[in-house]
């Protein structure tokens, strides 16, 4: 390491840094102490590198934009989540996620048709069937009932076993290892060996479709393995990235949004009333509202710099990693006012949760879809709903990459 990129500990703060737990919905107080500073700061991370912070929403807006950052984690001074994430970088075919330009737009192109409006219009119905079951048995079991297991959790990974085309008898082991992720208990090898299940499944769900195709993701990429533009490695890439990235995120948005609209007791008919409501535009915007105060993507979305980088008045060198903080940017005061209050009704589109430029996400449409099922439905059909617990008592995703909650008791 040189010594540009290790700085005395004394003199940069670690990243991540902890939520106060007395409000669990904002980004932590020492992040936004240095937003207030600077749009950029250094931080060190686990492995003694200083990446750079960015936290200013113009900069984070300009870095997103920008072909001199990449997103390629083979690239050294790449700032890793991890050492598992670096430890298994040469392990991990390329994907939409790690790729930059063309190669990038490639693999844009090979999931677009299967996330575009009219694909997501087509699911909507099936995601709708999904809620309504899951409320059904919700009603029809005990009291306090669990959120998370039984409604959060299950209906992204059964709406992205639709789109992907997992035929309904092999649902349950298919959510199994696809909610593996967001599983309070797993451990790094629980992780694994659910990746490498889910891996060696849609393998053979590949192989399944190339003979006998139908209308859905995994043929699409069967038939682009057939004409040579995908190998078996990367179709199977692909399909994992999709569902890990589409299902966890939304999953713990449902959870947190639910705790966020829920948790002051004297405000929970105010703030629900959207979603009893018919206006369908302003249940869009109050998701959008959600997705902006809540920014699930706690620890950063990373990069590198290709090149040197002049931004707001510092130097990025080429080689130095950057860390995009998706938390503070939402709550820069200068494009939210108030960004601490949760207003459903303020005109929030602008938000980065979904990121911005190239690389912003592919399936946010389906997830836009899917929380807006989910909260309209929710909360008309169980206009009573009230958590079981205090807030101080739910327990927060603080050890996860992407935030939420594990367990969400509630009562009507």
């Amino acid at each position: 390491m040189t010594d540009t990129t290790v700085i005395a500990s004394t003199a940069t703060p670690e990243y991540p840094m902890s939520r106060d737990g007395r409000c669990p919905f904002a980004p932590p107080p020492e992040t936004m102490a240095l937003a207030a500073q600077a749009p950029l700061s250094r931080v060190r991370i686990w492995d003694g590198s200083t990446p750079w912070l960015i936290t200013g929403y113009e900069a984070v807006r300009a870095l997103f934009s920008d072909p001199r950052v990449s997103v390629d984690d083979h690239q050294p001074g790449f700032p890793h989540w991890n050492e598992m994430m670096r430890a298994s970088v040469d392990h991990r075919p390329k994907s939409v996620f790690t790729t930059d330009g063309a190669e990038h737009i490639r693999y844009r192109r090979i999931l677009s048709p299967a996330l575009t409006m009219k694909r997501v219009d087509a699911l909507s119905p099936v995601a709708q069937r999904i809620t309504d079951e899951h409320i059904d048995a919700i009603l029809a079991g005990p009291q306090p009932a669990d959120l998370i297991e039984g409604f959060a959790l299950p209906i992204p990974s059964l709406v992205i076993s639709e789109l992907l085309g997992v035929p309904y008898e092999d649902h349950a082991f298919f959510q199994q290892h696809a909610t593996m992720g967001v599983d309070r208990n797993a451990t790094s090898d629980d992780l694994a060996e659910g990746a490498t299940e889910l891996s060696k499944y849609l393998v053979r769900l590949l192989e399944t479709r190339m003979a006998e195709p139908a209308d859905d993701m995994v043929s699409a990429l069967g038939q682009r393995v057939q004409d040579g533009e995908l190998s078996v490695r990367e179709a199977t890439q692909l399909g994992t990235g999709m569902l890990i990235a589409g299902h966890e995120t939304t999953a713990n948005m449902i959870g947190l949004g639910i705790v966020a609209l829920l948790g002051e007791p004297d405000k929970i008919d105010e703030k629900t009333a959207v979603f009893r409501g018919d206006d369908d535009a302003a249940i869009a915007n109050a998701v959008e509202e959600l997705l902006r105060y809540l920014s699930i993507i706690h620890t950063g979305q990373r990069r590198v710099a290709l090149e040197d980088i002049e931004i707001a008045g510092e130097t990025i060198r080429a080689g130095e990693g950057i860390i995009i903080d998706l938390a503070p940017a939402n709550w820069d005061a200068s494009v939210f006012p108030e960004p601490e209050v949760l207003d459903l009704a303020r005109p929030a589109r602008q938000h980065m949760a979904f990121g911005f430029g190239p690389h912003q996400c592919v399936g946010q449409q389906l997830a836009r879809a899917e929380m807006v099922i989910a909260f309209r439905t929710l909360f008309r059909r169980i206009p009573t709903l009230r958590l079981a617990v205090g807030i101080d008592e739910i327990p927060f995703k603080n050890d996860r990459l992407a935030y939420g909650v594990y367990e969400l008791p509630v009562t009507w």
